[in-house]
């Protein structure tokens, strides 16, 4: 098991409350296992979102490529969406 620190916090009431009321809700035992929880819950989004940006950064340097290498749909934006539109209803025969 990792060693514990002690760290203070300050929340605000709203806050207290609310930690209060989950370890009142038999959910935690304590308050040191809500705001380890909350902050893992954290850690786990952040990396979420990090890795969602590393996809979105990965897909616009890809269009790049497609756009430098003259592999792009000709037209305006509603056309070639009308167009890619028109292909799926095809495909699914409608």
């Amino acid at each position: 098991m990792p060693a514990k620190r002690t760290k203070n916090v300050v929340l605000t009431d709203y806050h207290v409350g609310f930690l209060d009321r989950l370890v009142k809700s038999g959910r935690y035992q304590n308050a040191s296992e809500v705001m380890r929880d909350g902050l893992r819950a954290l850690e786990e989004r952040l990396k979420r979102e990090e890795a969602e940006l590393a996809e979105v950064r990965s897909r616009i340097g890809l269009s790049l490529d497609q756009l430098e290498s003259g592999n792009c749909a000709e037209g305006s934006v509603g056309e070639v969406f009308d167009r890619a539109l028109a292909n799926a209803r095809k495909r699914q025969g409608v």
